[in-house]
């Protein structure tokens, strides 16, 4: 019997094995921000113990960085203090860490790929949910609670329950690519299967629609695979993988005969079988837009917000969801998603902070303003990407239009540093959770592609991008 990728790479790291019980799985890299992190190194110290593999773990700021002029004082006490302990905790167990200064600080999600640190068929963990992005190089990547982190820091191991394996399988390629973006595959999966749907599960990606995608596009689609309820998301590497990571200023010394060995393992078996299963047509696939307080809660652009009662079929927790979803978000049934205004755009996130998102974004952008209604900002994923976009003069396309570009950081997508809406403020955001008071208390969030994000900042209401000149 074949085995698929997530059961090659889970075996391949078994340090203990027991019959009914966790296994204690190696980890080959550790990435730790400010957040998550300050604990994990408090019980060290209390325990006395050191980090066990320093140069397998990599630290940066990004969850509470302003991302406003870097040269002032943090005003945010919190904010300060954490970003302070991180150097700390850094420089006293011997850890890398890029600071707010650091040309390489950025979202560890975005800086972990552009780095070389992620590599195909590693297991990587951090105290931060969207870890699954990192699984579009084919690493199976997890994100890990405060007491895992100082397991992993003290043991550089992890003990884990063994998930199901389940096929997302995408079937035909995009007739637009610039308006059907990877946002919107994977919003609509998750509209598709639920965001329960992928519970106990490693999602592998599949199908022409898939490899279809840059890297960039790929690490969106893995980046939302916990949205669908999935312990993390996968997508077998290949050639575009390999190029991307080769000359990377992390990547080992010895790549190409890694590559040869990759080529060789990493990848599902053609005899292998999944638990679970499920296949989109791409031709199936319109732009996105959320309309409710999760992303399942989610429909075309050019469709009504559907009853509760349509969106429940007959769930009756389901349709009491809904019901608070539209009272939160001041919506109604009916309600045609190009007729929402709003009154933000957050261009920004580790699911769309990278330089092609910038790039599609900007020709919407190119020669335009934002509406006089709108308030909207860029904010890259990482100092790279802000560096690359401002050579290639991305910056001054979207200051023209009176976008702000900002500095590098999580922004708005989490409502944990100055970047937030205010209550009832209505923002179309490129990040991926659209929980209740996630960008700040009493905003909504409407999740869409950063092309979407863009031309509702140009128009005040959301639009049909497919409509739209984007060649």
């Amino acid at each position: 019997m074949g085995k698929t990728l997530f059961e090659k790479i889970w075996e391949s790291h078994i340090v203990v094995t027991k019959q009914n019980e966790p296994d204690l799985i190696y980890i080959d890299r550790h990435l730790v921000h400010e957040v998550t992190s300050p604990q994990a190194f408090d019980g060290l110290r209390m325990n006395n113990r050191k980090v066990r593999r320093p140069d397998l773990t990599i630290a940066t700021m990004d969850h509470n960085v302003p991302t406003s002029d870097r040269s002032l004082p943090i005003l945010d006490q919190t904010s300060a203090v954490q970003i302070k302990t991180l150097e700390t905790n850094c420089k006293d167990f011997g850890i890398k860490l890029f600071d707010i200064n650091s040309p390489n600080q950025g979202i560890v999600h975005v800086i972990g790929p552009q780095l070389g640190i992620t590599l195909p068929g590693s297991t990587i963990v951090c105290g931060d949910s969207h870890t699954s992005t990192h699984g579009a190089f084919g690493a199976l990547a997890l994100g890990i609670g405060t007491s895992e982190v100082e397991h992993v820091l003290a043991s550089q191991t992890l003990w884990l329950e063994k998930p199901k394996t389940f096929e997302v399988r995408v079937e035909g390629k995009r007739s637009n690519p610039h308006a059907v973006t990877a946002k919107d595959i994977i919003l609509s999966i998750i509209k598709n299967i639920g965001t329960a749907g992928g519970t106990g599960t490693v999602i592998e990606y599949r199908g022409e629609g898939i490899n279809d995608l840059s890297m960039d596009e790929r690490m969106t689609i893995c980046n939302m695979s916990i949205e669908g309820g999935a312990r993390a998301g996968l997508i077998a590497p290949d050639q575009k993988t390999f190029d991307y990571l080769q000359d990377r200023e992390y990547t080992p010394k010895n790549y190409e005969s890694l590559v040869d060995s990759w080529k060789d393992t990493l990848k599902t078996d053609s005899d292998a079988t999944f638990d679970k299963q499920f296949i989109l047509d791409i031709n199936d696939i319109a732009p996105q837009v959320s309309w409710g307080t999760n992303p399942g809660m989610t429909c075309d652009v050019d469709e009504p917000i559907p009853s509760p009662d349509e969106y429940s079929n007959g769930d009756a927790n389901q349709k009491k969801g809904a019901e608070k979803a539209l009272e939160y978000m001041d919506l109604k049934s009916g309600t045609m998603i190009e007729d929402i205004k709003i009154d933000r755009v957050f261009i920004g996130s580790c699911t769309n902070a990278r330089l092609e998102d910038l790039i599609e974004a900007s020709k919407i952008i190119q020669g335009q303003k934002v509406a006089s209604s709108v308030n909207a900002m860029v904010v890259p994923g990482s100092q790279m990407v802000k560096r690359q976009a401002e050579e290639m003069g991305l910056d001054k396309i979207f200051i023209d239009a009176n976008f702000e570009w900002r500095e590098a950081g999580c922004s708005m997508c989490l409502g944990m540093n100055p970047d937030i809406l205010s209550p009832g403020e209505r923002c179309a955001s490129t990040s991926n959770r659209n929980f209740e008071g996630r960008q700040g208390n009493g905003g909504r969030t409407h999740l869409v592609s950063p092309v979407m994000a863009a031309a509702a900042a140009i128009n005040g209401h959301f639009v049909d991008v497919r409509k739209l000149d984007l060649n």
